[in-house]
């Protein structure tokens, strides 16, 4: 009977709503971002209070208790998501049990990363094919854990599942487009990468975060974008002094443009490839056009870049770059991924000689562009 109560007392306790609302207390205090987004004694109060009363049965106590006590920057993430998606819901159309359930979602939504490889939480080593199932069944598997508790409606069981789906169609598990998502899934699909800037060791996140959804118009809801945009001071960094930077970020610029170009647009119409590669290519394609869209909205299309001509950029600039080219070449090297994965070749197969040539083409690009980092999670591809 003593050793049962040593081990009693001994256990981590379990995480409750009133704990996990300590953690964001803490978010808020450490950084600056998330202070803003309750400027005062009231708003703040009432974005703890949210987060302290979230519903949490016993299992779902225990996957949250789980991720604080083995996988931590898993449950950060987990508070910081919660915290963006309740600040997001919160207007005036939406009832406080509206937005305590958009938190419920940021807080649950990543509890299936809990079941997969711990090595996929490690964005510097190299998944396996296998390995990357994993990952793209994540959102599934959190949908699994949370779907048999009455506590949480069918719109946050459907967020959970959306949180990796995009916009353009470029997400997954179903690759859903515009309206297709819901609401509460458009909201948590941003709060997730919005969260996933301000992890701990990043640097520069404000300044990173306005570059990707300046970038990113056509993955995400702009008018939520633009709510993100207006609350953030990427200029107040001091971080932005340790930042990396690329060399000559505009002749890079240059060489993604280069590698989008030549997209074999024509296998879309060749009768000799099945009809479901051809739709994908036609998908694919107009994913090529918006990462030039999103080049030229942000000053970087080819004839822009032209007007830099040969002289040095000044600091600030030589920083905005180096973000946009990592994030193009992101954008590049995510695209060059999906087309492998969504053709399905069968072992053996080779791609048709101009699609290989593309994506030759694109890999080249994007081995030269040095470490790339965005503020995206491992798990948004």
């Amino acid at each position: 009977m003593q050793d049962m109560t040593d081990k009693s007392e001994n256990d981590p306790p379990t995480a409750t709503a009133e704990s996990l609302a300590t953690s964001a207390a803490q978010v808020m205090t450490d950084i600056p971002f998330f202070a803003r987004m309750a400027p005062d004694d009231k708003a703040r109060k009432l974005m703890l209070d949210i987060i302290g009363t979230l519903p949490l049965p016993g299992p779902i106590a225990a996957q949250l208790t789980a991720a604080r006590d083995t996988r931590p920057e898993v449950y950060q993430h987990l508070v910081r998501t919660a915290l963006v998606a309740a600040w997001l819901s919160k207007t005036p159309l939406l009832s406080r049990y509206d937005v305590q359930m958009a938190a419920a979602a940021g807080m649950l939504h990543d509890i299936g990363m809990l079941h997969v490889d711990p090595v996929l939480l490690e964005p510097e080593k190299a998944a396996s094919r296998d390995q990357r199932r994993q990952l793209y069944s994540h959102p599934l598997i959190s949908t699994g854990l949370i779907e048999p508790h009455h506590q949480y409606p069918k719109e946050v069981v459907r967020a959970v599942r959306e949180h990796h789906e995009c916009l353009d169609g470029s997400g997954y598990p179903r690759n859903l487009t515009g309206d297709a998502m819901s609401p509460l899934g458009k909201i948590l699909s941003l709060a997730k990468v919005v969260a996933a800037m301000f992890a701990p060791g990043r640097l520069a996140p404000e300044l990173r975060l306005s570059v990707l959804l300046r970038m990113n118009t056509h993955r995400y809801d702009n008018a939520l974008s633009l709510q993100v945009l207006a609350l953030l001071q990427p200029e107040s960094d001091i971080t932005l002094i340790g930042m990396s930077l690329i060399d000559e970020p505009v002749k890079r610029l240059l060489d993604i443009d280069a590698a989008l170009k030549p997209w074999p647009a024509d296998l879309s119409g060749d009768a000799s490839i099945s009809p479901a590669r051809r739709d994908e290519i036609k998908r694919l394609g107009s994913h090529v056009a918006q990462i030039h869209r999103a080049l030229a909205n942000v000053g970087a299309a080819p004839d822009q870049l032209a007007l830099f001509g040969t002289e040095a950029l000044d600091d600030a600039l030589q920083r905005e770059m180096t973000l946009l080219t990592r994030e193009a070449g992101w954008q590049l090297r995510t695209l060059a991924r999906q087309t492998r994965r969504r053709w399905k070749a069968e072992p053996g197969e080779n791609f048709p000689g101009s699609l290989q040539a593309w994506l030759d083409g694109a890999d080249a690009v994007v081995a030269r562009i040095e470490g790339i980092e965005t503020t995206h999670e491992p798990a948004v591809e």
